[in-house]
């Protein structure tokens, strides 16, 4: 269905009110349906009714004017329908009051006529909108009302493939008859720490909301979960405890909660049964105690049971079992030590037949016995004591086939020997005489005598029942009394979480005792829970002060009263029981007597006597009172117990009737004398004598209402949670939904009652910030506020007029039913108006563009079609000038004047026979027009239709033409690849015979050659000849003379000459023949040739394809093989990461065991060395001094030693103490020179500013007496700091030399040196801060003294030392000088301030000012004078410069310490050098120096300031001496006595020596052995992190320990080598183990293991490594050991701090993630807040800060700059990235998968802005290439998965290949979960997904649908040789290592 919002007019006029038209339109877009909704402000959109059959009307405060504007046509109604229990229709006409029936129309389109309740005339309830449909939570549905709540159900459980749902304080769970993969420990972890409306429903969500209620709030807490059987409760009170124990551990290594779950199998296995329901029911009820200490881990269990079904023991019904051990039992006959108890098929015995259905379809009996027994040797049950059970429960198989035979009507025997009853007397050990004689007598006690009785076989029979159901019944209770022991607590407990496994409400066709205790039990819980749903919901209203109104709600303490109360029915069946002939007509009697017609909810049906009803909560049930007083009393036979008690062969069958009178009820597993977990306030009952005799005369009626009384006090003292869990059809039939069974089930479980209750009131509700968010569209700018709350109740007064229909609470807003709708349809009818503005808007600038555009087009055309007009007009009127013009000159006047007459007659005809010419045109032009039309448009269709019709016959014809061509291109092809190796062979006979032809032509041109040389030869002949003859001639010719005379020679000449002539006839002829057949002969050979030519062309073709195939095989196979190499290389990569991975679990494992390991042996080793009461200490100056140590960011190290003193071993330190009280010695001494030298500075500048100043004859003497008394004060303090200086040398010496043990206690001569030596230091500075005081004062008077005042001569000749720095700008500059200097620091310019000087200085630059402006004009000097003296100050400013420039480049590379001295050195040079410059320079001129001087006093003071900053230095460094003094005196105490003297003298205090750069310096370090510790100790333990990182190069500890192992491998002393590097990895896991959550700690110590290992490598001398280094390098590489086993070492420690590295990034990044991807809206407006006002529990809502997706990246920001700075590898922090960008991905993918809320269009963009953002940051860091982006290819395909379309195949295709990197389950999971957030965007439709599955069906991956999120990459350590050079490493004197030397 596909909804489409329009905007139109209603049929009827409604004046001014909004409203919509709704058409919604299948498949096939032809319109269906049309609503329209009109909204009415200031009206209630009402929540619609039920029908009046099963529930009320809850429609409050309805106006019967508003019905007829929300009942109008086309809106949607639910109606009753008896096989769908509702259906939805729609009106076709609008409602009025008044009317009697409503015009409907079904969905199938079937119309109706449905008629309305006379009396009540309640209207059909309303449907909600579409966008409601399938909510979290069904107290936030619009409309509240059963319909509604079934529909909301059934879409979520059929189409959505959701089971769980919230219903206020409820969850509902509906049975899926299916294996969900949501119940794995990434699902658990996914929930943990979760709020419980921030994920989808669940039953972990319930769990993990009472685990956090317990540990936030300090109460107990329950789970109550509740159903009919087969609906799941007890798979969910499974999966409940399953997540307590996952998420809680257990408080000690026996692992309590591996106890708990083994209790379920063993509880299944005697306690569930196949009923026709259900194949796994539990037949009793359970409440289940999980204890957990003041940690909140597991810490033990508790368990009660209520109300077993014994009688399935001895009866079954048809396609039932009886309980599933039996089963298991017979299943498992086979075994050895099963043999003794002669078991057989489970249709063999009487007991387990009965009901025709011995197996369960999927479940092996044998297994779950192998199962079972696990269970009890995990809780502590024995083999001796299984074998025990095993034996009893065979037992009742063969006392189940014992049978009777009768002797007369009233007695019965045993046949003789009966083997079955011989197999239970074996088995329990007991007389067979004996118990047969019982099984067919009884024995009658009166008050006189006894006597036996037979029985009849019936009552024999019943007597048998009886006894097997007690022996099973007692089995079970001792059984469960077993598992209690096993899961009891060991140590105190704090607090439970209870889960309550109980039955629900049943009603069959018959109801006996069973059904009327267990819906006895479900009335009492379902007044618990509405009693607890009320409190819930006036606690929210108190909490948030909104008035509470009381809302009728159903009570059913009547009910409860009529069962449980005086005279109630139980009290009346123990009366009958306790009847000596009680009878079940006699008891029905008395209540009928007692309560039909006195109680309402009590009837009697018509056609019975033995029967009553009772109005339960749920529904009216009939119960049958036969068997009440059977099953009420649980008679057995004394006699034969006592025959089952005296059995001594078998110990556990007396042990089971002796806990008999112990048991509290026959079905409760609760010892006497237990101590009880909880610590509710339970009531023990008192003991009175007697009792214990006649417990077991209590009926079950009384022993069960007792134990449900018990059960209801727990509930009580406790918070409860509900779980209602819901059949959805009888067959098992996985995801089908009944609605009959599913509506009377939430009928019968109180869930509609929730709804109810939420209706009554206020059901939606929203914080001020979300109403403001999702309707800020409805507010005017003007309308918002500062104070969102304010800005919220105007807008909602000016939206609904009726204030009843909301409330304003303290953070929310609450709304009656149906008025978010309202709100809803005002803002889409907003947005809607929006729309259509924006759609008016464009579609007009677009028309008016249009408009413009064609405008333009028409004035063209108009232009040119004037201007052609024109010119012809123009060449008309020049030709009929010229004509007149012609015509004037020859025509006279006469002619002229009949043309006139003819040319206007002439126009008028022309003009009349043209206008009917046009108007005949026009008609035949627009007839033809409107032809050609017609014809156009006919010949169109028929051209059209010819075409469609000939190119379908010609794509057709075309097919199969190619078809025929392809088969035949098949046919030949196969044929071909048949025949390859026929051409081969073709291919060799056929390059034989070439090669004979060409052989045949080389013969035949060869005789063509000679035969050419025999007719070249003939021809020469010829010619001869030829020549020869003509030489005749001539010779005849010559004798022709002579002939006349030789007559008689003339004939015979003739003749001669004739055969001459037939001689050369017959040789031409030859020639002629020879010629022709040479060319015969040619012809031939060319033309065999040319064949032969044709042939080898076509065998060379053959051959190319022939080639050309076999390459193209080649290249294929080698293709194939090159694709088969790249999937095995793939492979094996994988195969390597897997075992890379599975390596460096181990590995992480081994560290973890390795840990465990070292903190038992830290516990053994405190165990054992505990000291002697009375000789241990503690600190007490701890506290006390605490403040202290808060004096200065310096000593935080110094300060924090100490306290990391006290947990090293004792023998540490002493020394350790005594360097740092040396150390902060010395420093006081270097303070106090600093002091001294700026006070010495500060004494030569005053006295040369008093030589300047003698020079001057105007000064008074006086003046010079107060600086000679200012100099002896110097020269006092001088003195004075000369003696402190001594002083501490004395005692610096006193402590060095003295090494006895007694050196810092109290009393010994250096103690009391060290306090006389504070004491009067103390006093020293307090002095000599007066005497800097009186010092300035002084130097300011001096000031005052130096300013002119009373003389005009002083006044010119300042006024011109003012003009010239005014020329020189030198005004200014000190002007800026001095506001510089007095804004150093808020504390300098309180000083200055303080003593008048900044005030001094701007009266004196007032003053200057003045003058200047009044004798601006009177002084000028020359301007070359100004000018030289400017170029002398610009050259000495650079040389100044320059001179700044060294000093600051020489600064940077010192330590921090000694910048500060070497600055105050460069000023005091500066100011000397000054001073004596200035000195010279203004020798000759007084009044130049007079204003050099003002300058020097300036920079005098901020020196004396400086000084005082120092002072305060010392003081606080005094009082840092004075707390480790005492903290020296209280250690020393106790640990002299461990430590030797000769220990203490070899402890050498070495001081720090400056480091001098030697020249030839090898690279290596030298130390002590004795000096290996403290190396690790100052190198490793003591190093921290931030300042290493900051001020040296990244790496050095590396590089130190390296140079130390050269040398130690220089000295070949392996002993030395082996320590130093097991000191090395040691020092490092205890760093990491102490500050191991720290990143910047882990990071550099990764940092510097991995730098350690590539200096291993680097310099072990191996070619592969040493190919990167320089000569150099290649020098220091180790020559005498191979350290590759530790190298490996290294590596796997390097691992183990990746891995820590990785988890504590996790912790950091953990909580940011969700806050930050998912529910933080990066782009504002995008996500709007959905209109379900979810209602989240108050209690789950934690004040938590918010982070948002710039928290991450600062957090990225962060971990990357650590990385960096020390110095990591880029590769190492590529992956490092690579596994924060997939954990990020990881959860966030996790959590969206778990809420629906989050699957929406807007939040799909939301993810991936935040993705790209995240793939910005990687592109800014230049990570690109490191693969994190990869890792976040799930979340961006998920996030594009909610933003692509979902409706066709297309559609469908496009998805399945762009989600490749989500599995099947994943996406179909976000297909379930897509939800609209408005009513614009559509569902995803049950269908799609199908086809989505349909198509996925094939792809091979993971079922599982989370992420594993604690997946670490396998991490490697690629090789990085460093480019340092040893030698030049420079080792800091702050680093402490100056007992070590490089050599």
């Amino acid at each position: 269905m596909t909804s489409v919002v329009l905007l139109g007019k209603p049929e009827r006029e409604i004046p001014k009110l909004p409203y919509e038209i709704v058409y919604t339109k299948t498949r096939d877009m032809e319109i269906c349906s049309m609503e329209i909704e009109p909204i009415l402000p200031g009206k209630e959109i009402p929540a619609a009714s039920e029908s009046a059959e099963n529930l009320r009307c809850w429609r409050y405060g309805m106006e019967i004017d508003v019905l007829e504007y929300m009942y109008v046509k086309y809106a949607r109604v639910w109606i009753p329908d008896p096989e769908e229990v509702w259906k939805s229709a729609e009106l076709l006409k609008d409602y009025k009051p008044g009317d009697k029936v409503l015009q409907l129309r079904l969905e199938e389109g079937k119309d109706l006529e449905y008629s309305l309740d006379p009396k009540t005339k309640e209207l059909p309830p309303l449907r909600n909108p579409d966008i409601l449909v399938g909510e979290n939570d069904l107290t936030a549905l619009s409309y509240l009302h059963e319909p509604a709540v079934l529909h909301n159900l059934k879409v979520r459980f059929i189409d959505s493939k959701l089971i769980y749902t919230y219903c206020g304080i409820v969850l509902v769970a509906i049975n899926p008859y299916e294996q969900l993969p949501i119940y794995g420990e990434d699902i658990i972890n996914a929930y943990s720490g979760q709020n419980m409306g921030d994920m989808d429903p669940h039953i972990f969500a319930v769990a993990e909301e009472a685990y956090k209620q317990m540990a936030r709030d300090e109460r107990n807490q329950s789970i109550i979960v509740s159903g009919e059987s087969g609906a799941g409760k007890t798979v969910s009170a499974k999966y409940a405890m399953r997540y307590f124990a996952t998420v809680s551990g257990s408080a000690s290594e026996a692992n309590v909660e591996e106890k708990v779950l083994a209790s379920n199998p063993i509880m299944e296995s005697i306690g569930n049964a196949k009923t026709t329901r259900n194949d796994n029911s539990s037949r009793f009820g359970k409440y289940i105690e999980i204890g957990f200490d003041k940690r909140y881990r597991i810490i033990g269990a508790n368990m009660r049971t209520y109300l077993l079904e014994k009688s399935r023991v001895v009866f079954q019904a048809e396609e039932e079992r009886n309980y599933h051990i039996f089963y298991q039992l017979c299943a498992s006959a086979a075994l050895p030590e099963f043999k003794t108890l002669r078991l057989g098929s489970a249709n063999y015995f009487h007991y387990t037949k009965q009901g025709g259905s011995p197996v369960i379809d999927g479940v092996d009996d044998a297994k779950e016995m192998v199962n079972t027994r696990q269970a009890c040797t995990l809780l502590g049950i024995s083999d001796s004591y299984q074998m025990g059970i095993f034996r009893i429960l065979a037992g009742i198989l063969h006392l189940g086939n014992v049978e009777f035979a009768s002797r007369d009507s009233d007695s019965c025997t045993v046949p003789p020997k009966h083997e079955p009853l011989i197999i239970f007397c074996d088995l329990m050990g007991v007389e067979y005489e004996e118990m047969a004689h019982w099984l067919c007598h009884r024995k009658l006690a009166t008050a006189t005598e006894t006597y036996i009785k037979p029985i009849s076989k019936l009552h024999a029979i019943n007597a048998r029942d009886a006894l097997a159901k007690h022996i099973y019944a007692n089995l079970f209770n001792w059984i469960v009394d077993h598992v209690n022991k096993a899961l009891h607590a060991t140590v105190k407990q704090h607090s439970f979480i209870g889960v309550l496994d109980i039955y629900g409400f049943e009603t069959f066709e018959i109801n006996s005792f069973e059904q009327f205790c267990i819906n006895y039990a479900n009335e009492k819980l379902q007044q618990q829970f509405n009693m607890h749903v009320f409190k819930l919901e006036q606690e929210e209203y108190m909490k948030e002060q909104i008035p509470w109104t009381l809302i009728d709600f159903y009570d059913n303490q009547p009910c409860i009263n009529l069962i449980e109360a005086k005279m109630g029915i139980l009290d009346l069946l123990d009366e009958e029981c306790k009847m000596p002939k009680g009878s079940d007509d006699s008891w029905a009697q008395k209540l009928y007597n007692t309560h039909l017609n006195k109680c309402a909810l009590f009837e009697k049906p018509r056609l019975s006597n033995k029967a009553f009803i009772i109005k339960h909560f749920a529904d009216k049930v009939e119960y049958q009172c036969e068997g009440f007083l059977e099953k009420n009393k649980d008679t057995v036979y004394e006699e034969q117990i006592k025959v089952l008690k005296s059995s001594k062969k078998f110990k556990l069958l007396p042990e089971l009737f002796q806990d008999e009178e112990k048991v509290l009820s026959p079905t409760s597993a609760t010892p006497s004398g237990r101590v009880p977990l909880s610590r509710m306030p339970i009531k023990p009952a008192k003991a009175r004598p007697g009792q214990a005799s006649k417990e077991h005369k209590k009926t079950v009626g009384h022993q069960f209402r007792n134990s449900l009384h018990l059960l209801m006090e727990t509930l009580n003292a406790t918070t409860p949670h509900y779980v209602r869990c819901i059949k959805p059809n009888d067959f098992k039939f996985p995801f089908t939904f009944d609605e009959k069974r599913a509506v009377q089930q939430l009928r019968a479980c109180g869930v509609l009652e929730t709804i109810r209750i939420s209706a009554a009131g206020f059901p939606s509700r929203w914080t001020y910030q979300e109403f403001f968010s999702r309707y800020r569209v409805l507010m005017k700018q003007r309308d918002v506020l500062g104070d969102r709350k304010q800005t919220c109740k105007n807008v909602l007064e000016k939206l609904i007029q009726d204030k009843d229909k909301y409330q304003f609470g303290k953070t929310k807003i609450f709304f009656r039913a149906g008025q978010v709708a309202y709100l809803e349809k005002i803002r889409a009818d907003k947005l809607r108006a929006a729309c259509i503005r924006i759609q008016k808007t464009i579609r007009g600038w677009l028309m008016r563009k249009k408009y413009v555009r064609m405008r333009k087009a028409a004035i063209t055309i108009q232009r040119h079609v004037r201007g052609y007009q024109a010119r012809c007009y123009a060449k008309f009127l020049r030709r009929t000038r010229a004509a007149i013009t012609i015509q004037k000159f020859q025509r006279m006047y006469v002619v002229r004047k009949r043309y006139q007459c003819m040319r206007d007659a002439t126009i008028a005809l022309q003009a009349l026979l043209r206008g009917y010419m046009v108007r005949n045109k026009y008609q035949m032009m627009l007839r033809e027009h409107k032809s050609v039309v017609i014809q156009k448009h006919v010949r169109g269709w028929l051209a059209r239709r010819r075409y469609g019709r000939t190119l379908r016959a010609i794509v057709y014809l075309q097919c199969c033409y190619r078809r025929m061509m392809a088969k035949r291109e098949l046919k030949k092809l196969k044929i071909e690849a048949r025949s390859v190796e026929r051409y081969k062979k073709l291919h060799i006979g056929l390059e034989n015979k070439i090669m004979q032809l060409q052989r045949k032509i080389d013969e035949q041109n060869k005789e063509y050659k000679s035969l050419l040389e025999k007719m070249s030869s003939l021809e020469i002949t010829y010619s001869t000849e030829t020549e020869k003859l003509r030489s005749d001639v001539e010779r005849l010719r010559m004798s022709e003379e002579e002939a006349k005379n030789a007559t008689n020679r003339v004939i015979s000449l003739q003749e001669e000459i004739a055969k001459l002539r037939r001689e050369l006839h017959q040789t031409q002829s030859e020639k002629k023949s020879i010629e022709e057949w040479a060319d015969k002969y040619k012809h031939e050979t060319e033309q065999l040739v040319s064949e032969l030519k044709e042939q080898n062309s076509l065998l060379k073709t053959e051959k190319e394809e022939l080639n050309r195939r076999i390459h193209d095989q080649a290249r294929e196979i080698t293709e194939s093989m090159e694709k088969k190499l790249v999937e095995e290389t793939k492979q094996l990569e994988l195969d390597l990461n897997d075992e890379r991975l599975r390596y460096q679990n181990l590995l992480n494992e081994f560290s973890r065991l390795e840990e465990r390991y070292d903190d038992l042996k830290d516990e053994m080793n405190l165990m054992v060395s505990i000291p002697k009461p009375g000789h241990k200490r503690t600190d007490s100056t701890h506290s006390s001094n605490e403040s202290e140590y808060t004096f200065s960011s310096e000593i935080t190290e110094a300060e924090d030693l100490p306290l990391r003193m006290e947990q090293e071993p004792s023998e540490k330190k002493a020394p350790l103490d005594m360097s740092l009280f040396l150390k902060l010695q010395k420093r006081v001494s270097e303070l106090e020179q600093e002091k001294q030298s700026l006070q010495d500075e500060l004494d030569r500048k005053e006295e040369q500013a008093l030589r300047a100043k003698a020079k001057e004859e105007e000064r008074p003497p006086i003046r010079g007496a107060e600086l000679e008394y200012e100099s002896l004060k110097r020269q006092e303090l001088e003195s004075e700091n000369k003696k402190l200086k001594n002083e501490l040398n004395e005692l610096q010496k006193a402590l060095t030399e003295t090494r006895a043990p007694e050196v810092t206690a109290p009393g010994a001569p250096a103690y009391r040196v060290l306090l006389d030596q504070l004491t009067s230091v103390s006093e020293e500075l307090e002095v000599r801060k007066e005497e800097v005081l009186i010092l300035r004062s002084q130097l300011v008077s001096q000031k005052e003294a130096i300013q002119p005042k009373n003389t005009m001569t002083d006044a010119t000749i300042l006024l011109e030392d003012v003009q010239k720095m005014k020329d020189k700008g030198e005004i200014a500059q000190a002007y800026i000088g001095l506001k510089e200097t007095n804004r150093q620091s808020p504390q300098d310019y309180h000083m200055l301030n303080e003593d008048g000087e900044l005030w001094l200085a701007y009266e004196g630059l007032k003053q200057a000012n003045r003058l200047l402006e009044s004798q601006l004009q009177s002084q000028k000097k020359s301007h070359e004078n100004e000018l030289e003296s400017l170029r002398g100050e610009i050259q000495s400013l650079k040389e100044e410069n320059n001179r700044q420039q060294q000093l600051l480049a020489q600064n940077l590379q010192l330590p921090p310490e000694a910048r500060i001295e070497a600055s105050l050195q460069h000023e005091i040079t500066r100011l000397t050098n000054e001073n004596l410059f200035f000195e010279e320079l203004y020798a000759d001129d007084p009044k130049k120096y007079q204003l050099y001087r003002i300058s020097l006093y300036k920079r005098m003071i901020d020196l004396m300031e400086q000084l005082e900053k120092q002072d305060k230095t010392v003081r606080k460094l005094k009082k840092q001496l004075k707390v480790f003094a005492k903290k020296i005196g209280e250690l020393e105490v106790g640990q002299m006595e461990n430590i030797s003297p000769g220990q203490i003298i070899d402890e050498p205090i070495r001081p720090v020596n400056i480091p001098r750069k030697e020249k030839d310096f090898q690279g290596m370090l030298e130390y002590k052995k004795e000096d290996e510790q403290k190396l690790v100790k100052n190198l490793i333990l003591e190093l921290k992190p931030r300042g290493v990182a900051v001020n040296l190069i990244p790496g050095l500890p590396a590089y130190i320990l390296f140079m130390c192992v050269r040398h130690a491998d220089y000295l070949n002393d392996d002993q030395k080598v082996r320590s130093l590097l097991t000191s090395t990895i040691n020092g490092i896991k205890k760093v990491l183990k102490k500050r191991g959550d720290d990143f910047e700690t882990v990071s550099f110590w990764l940092s510097n293991t991995c730098r350690f290992l590539h200096c291993l490598k680097q310099y072990s001398g191996e070619e592969g490594f040493m190919k990167h280094n320089t000569p150099r390098q290649n020098e220091h590489c180790l020559t005498n050991f191979d350290l590759a086993e530790y190298r490996q070492v290294l590596s796997d420690l390097a691992i183990q701090i990746y891995q820590q590295l990785v988890r504590v990034l996790e912790n950091i990044l953990q909580p940011m993630i969700v806050s930050g991807m998912l529910e933080h809206e990066t782009i504002q407006g995008v996500s709007g807040v959905k209109p379900t006002g979810l209602r989240k529990r108050t209690s789950s809502i934690a004040d938590e800060g918010t982070y948002t997706l710039d928290s991450i990246i600062r957090q990225l920001n962060s971990f990357h700059s650590v990385m960096c700075q020390h110095g990591m590898d880029p590769e190492l922090i590529k992956q490092v990235v690579k596994q924060m960008f997939y954990i990020i991905g990881a959860v966030t993918l996790n959590n969206l998968l778990l809420r629906k809320d989050m699957c929406s269009w807007s939040k799909g963009m939301q993810i991936r802005y935040n993705v790209s953002q995240l793939e910005e940051w990687l592109r800014d860091k230049n990570l690109m290439n490191s693969g994190a982006k990869e890792t976040l290819e799930p979340l961006i395909q998920a996030a594009q998965l909610l933003q692509v379309k979902k409706k066709t195949d297309e559609d469908a295709e496009a998805i399945c290949s762009m989600c490749n990197a989500l599995t099947t389950a994943q996406i179909v999971k976000v297909l379930n979960l897509y939800t609209p957030v408005n009513e614009f965007e559509e569902r995803v439709l049950v269908s799609f997904i199908r086809t989505i599955q349909v198509r996925l069906r094939d792809r091979k991956d993971s079922p599982q649908l989370l992420m594993d999120a604690k997946h670490i990459f396998p991490v490697t350590f690629p090789f990085n040789p460093s480019s340092l050079a040893l030698e030049t490493i420079q080792i800091p004197a702050s680093l402490g290592l100056g007992f070590i030397s490089r050599v």
